[in-house]
């Protein structure tokens, strides 16, 4: 059975009024005094308003949920040391002037891209998925790029920015779009090739290194994985146990289908460009694109086709009865994008919609 590992970014915020705080620094501090000695989970991101934690690779779903619970939880309690609180939400309700990280790195970024670098202040979902070796891992990427749009649907958790709604359920997905390696990318069809389209890409000087491929899914540099990048983070923990799931079902469907000598779909680039834009548009509102005839469809359609095409998977794994729980559970409740909507139409306030996502992120 294949592992899964999740990285969630969380956004800091002042405990009482609910405004992002640039405190990375002191709450990895705090980690690093702690005699639990679990302060290497925890990392500083592009902007100090930022945490990030990193879960073991689990093969067994409930195990990753009680992680994903536990590591919310200590970063919250570290945060709370500096008077902050950590939130799940993939961009600010409020107003924020982001403060850029100090590192040689941080500072290529800010020199090179801008206003790019400077507004970036986004909290992702990074799932990877294990794979035997670059060839089969390539195969992947190469037959899961038209279900990635789906993905970035059920996740979607960033409807405002600067204290202004979007229009978009996923504006994290918008704004991160400005990075010139983000975004879907063409049919590999081998190893060699991926790896050369990389190189190439770091040769035009354009990028500082492989870390700044930023493809929805990519071949990761440290692990035998493949990383899918293309999430909002998702604002409930079972959310992102739901991604989760779905997902290995994804890589083990495409493995078998490239194993079966089943050809990837051959959608360009274009049409993905735009299938993308529609989920992180409509999340799971309206209608989305369907990733096998690339024609509008009901967003609850569309959901259940991804289910459907990682059926076998899931039942080979063992997360039918879960997956099927969760995902009937979100498409009830709604992503964090209908959340945050919702608390705001309850509360007329922002502040309130920071304040009930801070509890919903430790529930």
């Amino acid at each position: 059975m294949r592992s899964v590992g999740v990285e969630e970014e969380l956004l800091l915020v002042d405990r009482e009024n609910g405004e992002p705080r640039a405190l990375s620094h002191a709450v990895l501090a705090a980690a690093s005094r702690d005699p639990r000695g679990n302060e290497e989970v925890f990392e500083s991101e592009l902007q100090r308003q930022q945490l990030e934690f990193a879960t073991s690779p689990r093969t067994d779903m409930g195990d990753l949920a009680e992680e994903i619970r536990r590591w919310r939880a200590e970063a919250a309690r570290h945060a709370e040391g500096v008077d902050a609180s950590v939130a799940a939400l993939a961009t600010s309700p409020l107003e924020v002037s982001p403060t850029l990280g100090t590192d040689e790195r941080h500072l290529w970024l800010q020199e090179h891209f801008g206003l790019t670098t400077q507004e970036q202040l986004t909290c992702g979902c990074h799932v990877h998925v294990s794979v035997e070796s670059d060839e089969e891992g390539v195969a992947v990427l190469d037959r899961i790029r038209p279900w990635l749009p789906v993905v970035l649907a059920l996740s979607a958790n960033s409807p405002f920015w600067q204290g202004e709604d979007s229009g978009y359920a996923s504006y994290r997905n918008r704004v991160w779009g400005r990075w010139p390696s983000a975004g879907p990318v063409e049919v590999f069809g081998s190893a060699d090739r991926y790896h050369q389209q990389v190189a190439d890409m770091i040769a035009s000087g354009a990028l500082l290194d492989e870390g700044m491929v930023y493809f929805d899914a990519r071949l990761s540099k440290a692990y035998p994985t493949v990383e899918i990048r293309v999430a909002d983070v998702c604002l409930d923990a079972s959310t992102t146990v739901l991604l989760a799931t779905l997902l290995r079902g994804l890589v083990d469907t495409a493995a078998r289908e490239w194993r079966d000598g089943v050809p990837p779909t051959r959608h360009g680039v274009a049409l993905l460009r735009l299938a993308t834009w529609r989920a992180a548009r409509s999340g799971l509102e309206g209608e989305l694109i369907h990733p096998e005839t690339m024609r509008p469809a009901p967003a609850e359609a569309v959901v259940r086709a991804l289910f459907d095409h990682v059926r076998e998977a899931l039942d080979a794994n063992g997360d039918t009865a879960g997956a099927q729980k969760a995902l009937a559970e979100l498409l009830d409740g709604g992503n964090g994008a209908r959340v945050q909507r919702r608390i705001l139409h309850r509360t007329g306030s922002l502040r309130s919609v920071v304040a009930e996502c801070v509890r919903r992120t430790l529930e």
